[in-house]
Protein backbone atom coordinates (compact mmCIF):
# COMPACT_ATOMS: atom_id res chain seq x y z
CA UNK A 1 0.00 0.00 0.00
CA UNK A 2 0.95 3.45 -1.12
CA UNK A 3 1.13 5.82 2.23
CA UNK A 4 0.84 10.24 2.21
CA UNK A 5 1.10 11.36 5.62
CA UNK A 6 -0.67 15.01 6.10
CA UNK A 7 1.25 17.52 8.19
CA UNK A 8 -1.16 20.57 8.44
CA UNK A 9 0.66 23.35 9.99
CA UNK A 10 0.92 26.93 11.46
CA UNK A 11 4.25 28.60 12.69
CA UNK A 12 5.75 25.29 14.14
CA UNK A 13 9.32 26.00 13.53
CA UNK A 14 10.12 24.37 16.66
CA UNK A 15 8.48 21.45 16.26
CA UNK A 16 8.20 20.30 12.18
CA UNK A 17 11.50 18.91 11.80
CA UNK A 18 11.33 16.51 14.21
CA UNK A 19 8.08 15.65 13.13
CA UNK A 20 8.84 15.37 9.22
CA UNK A 21 11.86 13.37 10.03
CA UNK A 22 10.29 11.12 11.69
CA UNK A 23 8.29 9.89 9.19
CA UNK A 24 10.96 10.04 6.69
CA UNK A 25 12.75 7.95 8.69
CA UNK A 26 9.79 5.29 9.49
CA UNK A 27 10.62 1.31 8.49
CA UNK A 28 7.90 0.89 5.74
CA UNK A 29 8.87 -0.82 2.80
CA UNK A 30 5.86 -2.30 1.93
CA UNK A 31 4.94 0.70 -0.48
CA UNK A 32 5.77 4.42 -1.18
CA UNK A 33 5.67 7.24 1.55
CA UNK A 34 4.80 10.89 0.56
CA UNK A 35 4.45 13.73 3.20
CA UNK A 36 2.66 16.98 2.57
CA UNK A 37 3.01 19.62 4.84
CA UNK A 38 0.16 21.74 4.06
CA UNK A 39 1.39 25.32 5.42
CA UNK A 40 -1.39 28.36 6.49
CA UNK A 41 0.93 31.05 5.23
CA UNK A 42 3.37 30.63 8.15
CA UNK A 43 5.46 33.70 9.24
CA UNK A 44 8.46 31.51 11.19
CA UNK A 45 10.71 29.66 9.78
CA UNK A 46 8.66 26.79 9.13
CA UNK A 47 7.96 27.44 5.45
CA UNK A 48 11.87 27.50 5.16
CA UNK A 49 12.33 24.31 7.29
CA UNK A 50 10.35 21.94 5.28
CA UNK A 51 12.04 23.47 1.85
CA UNK A 52 14.82 22.56 3.54
CA UNK A 53 13.98 19.18 4.24
CA UNK A 54 12.39 18.72 1.04
CA UNK A 55 15.47 19.73 -0.97
CA UNK A 56 17.06 16.84 0.63
CA UNK A 57 13.89 14.33 0.31
CA UNK A 58 12.24 14.16 -2.61
CA UNK A 59 8.90 12.61 -0.67
CA UNK A 60 8.36 16.06 1.30
CA UNK A 61 6.45 18.39 -0.24
CA UNK A 62 5.08 21.83 1.07
CA UNK A 63 1.37 22.90 0.51
CA UNK A 64 -0.17 26.39 1.09
CA UNK A 65 -3.39 26.34 2.82
CA UNK A 66 -3.78 30.37 2.37
CA UNK A 67 -7.75 29.79 4.66
CA UNK A 68 -5.46 28.62 7.17
CA UNK A 69 -8.22 26.39 9.16
CA UNK A 70 -7.54 22.89 9.43
CA UNK A 71 -10.20 20.99 7.35
CA UNK A 72 -8.97 22.95 4.39
CA UNK A 73 -5.60 21.60 5.02
CA UNK A 74 -6.38 18.02 5.80
CA UNK A 75 -8.72 18.35 2.06
CA UNK A 76 -5.84 19.74 0.22
CA UNK A 77 -2.95 17.26 1.56
CA UNK A 78 -5.54 14.35 0.93
CA UNK A 79 -6.50 15.47 -2.36
CA UNK A 80 -2.78 16.22 -3.57
CA UNK A 81 -2.05 12.36 -3.21
CA UNK A 82 -3.63 9.22 -5.20
CA UNK A 83 -2.09 6.80 -2.20
CA UNK A 84 -4.00 3.57 -0.88
CA UNK A 85 -4.16 4.80 2.95
CA UNK A 86 -3.64 9.06 4.19
CA UNK A 87 -2.10 9.56 7.69
CA UNK A 88 -3.27 12.42 9.46
CA UNK A 89 -0.72 14.08 11.75
CA UNK A 90 -0.30 16.78 13.96
CA UNK A 91 2.86 19.24 13.62
CA UNK A 92 3.68 18.74 17.38
CA UNK A 93 4.43 14.73 16.93
CA UNK A 94 6.69 12.72 16.53
CA UNK A 95 5.86 8.91 15.53
CA UNK A 96 7.85 5.60 16.21
CA UNK A 97 9.79 4.19 13.36
CA UNK A 98 7.39 1.47 12.84
CA UNK A 99 4.21 4.06 13.33
CA UNK A 100 2.78 3.88 9.13
CA UNK A 101 3.85 0.03 9.32
CA UNK A 102 1.87 -0.80 12.65
CA UNK A 103 -1.40 1.18 10.96
CA UNK A 104 -0.99 -0.71 7.58
CA UNK A 105 -0.99 -3.84 9.28
CA UNK A 106 -4.13 -3.19 11.02
CA UNK A 107 -5.79 -1.95 8.22
CA UNK A 108 -4.73 -5.57 6.41
CA UNK A 109 -5.44 -7.51 9.82
CA UNK A 110 -9.38 -6.08 9.74
CA UNK A 111 -10.68 -5.55 6.12
CA UNK A 112 -13.83 -3.65 7.71
CA UNK A 113 -11.77 -1.02 9.31
CA UNK A 114 -11.98 2.23 7.25
CA UNK A 115 -9.29 4.32 10.39
CA UNK A 116 -6.44 3.17 12.03
CA UNK A 117 -4.49 4.92 14.77
CA UNK A 118 -3.03 4.37 18.15
CA UNK A 119 -2.41 6.54 21.58
CA UNK A 120 -1.52 10.03 22.49
CA UNK A 121 2.10 9.79 24.60
CA UNK A 122 2.08 13.33 26.13
CA UNK A 123 5.49 15.13 26.39
CA UNK A 124 6.04 17.82 28.83
CA UNK A 125 8.05 21.28 28.07
CA UNK A 126 6.88 23.44 31.55
CA UNK A 127 4.98 22.24 34.59
CA UNK A 128 2.21 23.65 33.11
CA UNK A 129 2.33 21.61 29.94
CA UNK A 130 2.21 18.62 32.11
CA UNK A 131 -0.51 19.54 34.09
CA UNK A 132 -2.61 19.99 31.07
CA UNK A 133 -1.56 16.81 29.83
CA UNK A 134 -2.36 14.90 32.80
CA UNK A 135 -5.58 16.19 33.10
CA UNK A 136 -6.57 15.03 29.43
CA UNK A 137 -5.16 11.24 30.03
CA UNK A 138 -7.65 11.45 32.43
CA UNK A 139 -10.96 9.86 31.59
CA UNK A 140 -12.82 12.79 34.01
CA UNK A 141 -11.21 15.32 31.91
CA UNK A 142 -12.24 13.63 28.58
CA UNK A 143 -14.64 11.12 28.51
CA UNK A 144 -13.76 8.14 27.08
CA UNK A 145 -11.27 9.64 24.46
CA UNK A 146 -9.45 6.48 24.29
CA UNK A 147 -6.53 7.63 22.14
CA UNK A 148 -5.50 10.17 25.24
CA UNK A 149 -6.52 8.19 28.07
CA UNK A 150 -4.57 4.73 26.63
CA UNK A 151 -7.44 2.25 26.93
CA UNK A 152 -7.47 -1.74 25.94
CA UNK A 153 -7.44 -2.46 21.74
CA UNK A 154 -10.72 -2.07 20.43
CA UNK A 155 -13.18 -0.66 18.22
CA UNK A 156 -13.57 2.89 19.08
CA UNK A 157 -15.08 6.24 18.08
CA UNK A 158 -12.33 8.19 17.16
CA UNK A 159 -8.54 7.83 17.24
CA UNK A 160 -5.79 11.07 16.82
CA UNK A 161 -3.78 11.03 13.66
CA UNK A 162 -5.49 8.22 12.19
CA UNK A 163 -4.82 5.87 8.73
CA UNK A 164 -7.29 6.39 6.50
CA UNK A 165 -8.20 4.36 3.31
CA UNK A 166 -8.88 6.17 0.49
CA UNK A 167 -11.53 4.22 -0.08
CA UNK A 168 -13.30 6.21 2.92
CA UNK A 169 -12.70 9.50 1.14
CA UNK A 170 -14.08 7.91 -2.05
CA UNK A 171 -17.15 6.70 -0.38
CA UNK A 172 -18.37 9.55 2.33
CA UNK A 173 -16.50 12.97 0.87
CA UNK A 174 -13.87 14.44 2.89
CA UNK A 175 -13.95 16.71 5.66
CA UNK A 176 -16.15 19.50 6.29
CA UNK A 177 -14.57 22.77 5.58
CA UNK A 178 -17.14 24.56 7.84
CA UNK A 179 -15.95 23.19 10.96
CA UNK A 180 -13.36 25.30 12.18
CA UNK A 181 -13.27 22.41 15.12
CA UNK A 182 -14.41 19.25 15.57
CA UNK A 183 -14.03 17.84 11.73
CA UNK A 184 -12.67 15.20 12.90
CA UNK A 185 -15.73 13.61 15.29
CA UNK A 186 -17.72 14.62 12.21
CA UNK A 187 -16.01 12.76 9.55
CA UNK A 188 -15.46 9.78 11.79
CA UNK A 189 -19.47 9.44 12.48
CA UNK A 190 -20.03 9.83 9.26
CA UNK A 191 -17.65 7.22 8.49
CA UNK A 192 -19.06 5.18 10.92
CA UNK A 193 -22.67 5.16 9.98
CA UNK A 194 -21.39 4.37 6.79
CA UNK A 195 -20.43 0.73 7.62
CA UNK A 196 -17.02 1.41 8.57
CA UNK A 197 -14.50 0.92 11.25
CA UNK A 198 -11.99 2.62 13.72
CA UNK A 199 -9.51 0.66 15.25
CA UNK A 200 -7.29 1.50 18.33
CA UNK A 201 -4.43 -0.08 19.16
CA UNK A 202 -2.47 0.94 21.88
CA UNK A 203 0.74 -0.49 20.73
CA UNK A 204 0.70 2.10 18.22
CA UNK A 205 1.96 5.22 20.42
CA UNK A 206 2.60 8.90 19.07
CA UNK A 207 4.42 11.37 20.98
CA UNK A 208 3.21 14.34 21.53
CA UNK A 209 4.44 18.08 23.18
CA UNK A 210 1.52 19.60 24.95
CA UNK A 211 1.03 23.36 24.45
CA UNK A 212 1.45 24.72 27.86
CA UNK A 213 -0.83 27.87 27.43
CA UNK A 214 -4.17 28.17 29.88
CA UNK A 215 -5.69 30.50 28.31
CA UNK A 216 -5.52 29.14 24.68
CA UNK A 217 -6.82 25.67 26.44
CA UNK A 218 -9.45 27.85 27.88
CA UNK A 219 -10.45 29.38 23.84
CA UNK A 220 -9.96 25.77 22.70
CA UNK A 221 -12.79 23.81 24.79
CA UNK A 222 -15.33 26.75 24.31
CA UNK A 223 -14.34 26.45 20.74
CA UNK A 224 -15.29 22.78 21.12
CA UNK A 225 -18.24 23.02 22.96
CA UNK A 226 -19.38 25.86 20.76
CA UNK A 227 -18.69 24.16 16.91
CA UNK A 228 -20.06 20.60 18.62
CA UNK A 229 -23.35 21.70 18.70
CA UNK A 230 -22.82 22.47 15.11
CA UNK A 231 -22.03 19.35 14.11
CA UNK A 232 -25.23 17.96 15.63
CA UNK A 233 -26.84 20.73 13.89
CA UNK A 234 -25.91 19.36 10.51
CA UNK A 235 -25.74 15.84 10.99
CA UNK A 236 -29.21 16.26 12.79
CA UNK A 237 -28.55 13.96 16.05
CA UNK A 238 -26.86 14.42 19.67
CA UNK A 239 -23.58 11.81 18.52
CA UNK A 240 -22.90 11.21 22.13
CA UNK A 241 -24.87 11.85 25.66
CA UNK A 242 -21.78 12.36 27.53
CA UNK A 243 -21.43 15.96 25.57
CA UNK A 244 -24.51 17.07 27.59
CA UNK A 245 -22.73 16.68 30.85
CA UNK A 246 -20.46 19.86 30.86
CA UNK A 247 -23.36 22.25 29.63
CA UNK A 248 -25.70 21.01 32.32
CA UNK A 249 -23.32 21.24 34.94
CA UNK A 250 -22.74 24.60 33.93
CA UNK A 251 -26.44 25.58 33.25
CA UNK A 252 -26.83 24.01 36.53
CA UNK A 253 -24.12 26.06 38.29
CA UNK A 254 -25.22 29.26 36.71
CA UNK A 255 -29.33 28.80 37.61
CA UNK A 256 -28.22 27.56 40.88
CA UNK A 257 -26.46 31.04 41.77
CA UNK A 258 -29.74 32.67 40.51
CA UNK A 259 -32.31 31.13 41.72
CA UNK A 260 -31.01 30.37 44.96
CA UNK A 261 -32.60 32.87 46.77
CA UNK A 262 -36.09 31.52 45.86
CA UNK A 263 -35.81 28.44 47.98
CA UNK A 264 -33.47 26.99 50.58
CA UNK A 265 -33.40 23.73 48.70
CA UNK A 266 -31.68 24.97 45.69
CA UNK A 267 -28.40 26.18 47.72
CA UNK A 268 -28.36 22.73 49.23
CA UNK A 269 -28.69 20.90 45.74
CA UNK A 270 -25.96 23.64 44.31
CA UNK A 271 -23.18 22.87 47.09
CA UNK A 272 -23.85 19.22 46.95
CA UNK A 273 -23.49 18.71 43.29
CA UNK A 274 -19.90 21.40 43.84
CA UNK A 275 -19.15 19.18 46.44
CA UNK A 276 -19.28 15.77 44.45
CA UNK A 277 -17.40 17.30 41.20
CA UNK A 278 -14.61 18.13 43.80
CA UNK A 279 -14.85 14.50 45.22
CA UNK A 280 -14.54 13.16 41.53
CA UNK A 281 -11.58 15.78 40.40
CA UNK A 282 -9.46 14.93 43.91
CA UNK A 283 -10.14 11.27 43.14
CA UNK A 284 -8.96 11.16 39.37
CA UNK A 285 -6.15 13.79 40.10
CA UNK A 286 -4.80 11.93 42.91
CA UNK A 287 -4.13 9.14 40.35
CA UNK A 288 -2.07 11.57 37.95
CA UNK A 289 -0.61 13.81 40.66
CA UNK A 290 2.75 13.60 42.23
CA UNK A 291 2.47 16.53 44.57
CA UNK A 292 -0.28 18.04 46.72
CA UNK A 293 0.32 21.39 44.61
CA UNK A 294 -0.15 19.31 41.16
CA UNK A 295 -3.02 17.52 42.41
CA UNK A 296 -4.76 21.18 43.06
CA UNK A 297 -3.68 22.21 39.19
CA UNK A 298 -5.00 19.45 37.40
CA UNK A 299 -8.19 19.93 39.62
CA UNK A 300 -8.45 23.26 38.39
CA UNK A 301 -7.66 22.28 34.91
CA UNK A 302 -10.54 19.87 35.09
CA UNK A 303 -13.06 22.29 35.47
CA UNK A 304 -11.81 24.63 33.00
CA UNK A 305 -12.24 21.47 30.53
CA UNK A 306 -15.45 21.01 31.59
CA UNK A 307 -16.88 24.77 32.32
CA UNK A 308 -15.49 26.17 28.80
CA UNK A 309 -16.87 23.53 26.79
CA UNK A 310 -20.07 24.20 28.86
CA UNK A 311 -20.28 27.71 28.28
CA UNK A 312 -19.34 27.22 24.46
CA UNK A 313 -21.80 24.27 24.31
CA UNK A 314 -24.52 26.47 25.50
CA UNK A 315 -23.75 29.62 23.28
CA UNK A 316 -23.79 27.60 20.47
CA UNK A 317 -27.33 26.13 21.26
CA UNK A 318 -28.48 29.20 21.52
CA UNK A 319 -26.91 30.60 18.58
CA UNK A 320 -27.33 27.56 16.31
CA UNK A 321 -30.47 26.04 17.35
CA UNK A 322 -32.63 29.30 19.00
CA UNK A 323 -31.70 32.13 16.74
CA UNK A 324 -30.80 30.10 13.71
CA UNK A 325 -28.06 31.56 13.20
CA UNK A 326 -24.31 30.39 11.65
CA UNK A 327 -21.22 30.16 13.61
CA UNK A 328 -19.84 33.91 14.66
CA UNK A 329 -16.59 35.06 13.05
CA UNK A 330 -14.72 35.18 16.22
CA UNK A 331 -15.15 31.56 16.65
CA UNK A 332 -13.77 30.60 13.56
CA UNK A 333 -10.05 32.10 14.62
CA UNK A 334 -8.34 28.41 16.09
CA UNK A 335 -5.82 28.70 18.75
CA UNK A 336 -3.06 26.09 18.20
Amino acid sequence: MNVAVVIPSFNEEAYIEACVMSVVNNSYVDGNVDIYVVDGHSDDKTRSIVVGIASKHDNVHLVDNPKKVTPVALNLGIMASDADVKIILGAHSVVANDFISANIQILKDYPEVGCAGGVIQNVYETKSAETIGLAMSSSFGVGNASFRTGAKNGFVETVAFGAYRQSVFDKIGYFDEQLVRNQDDEFNFRLISNGFKIYLSNTIGVDYFVRSSFSKLRKQYYQYGYWKVYVNKKLRTITTLRQLFPAAFVAFLVFGILLSWINYVIPVLLLSTVGLYVLCALFFARKKARSFSQLLLICATFFILHFFYGAGYIVGIFNFIFLGKGPAKRQTEVTR
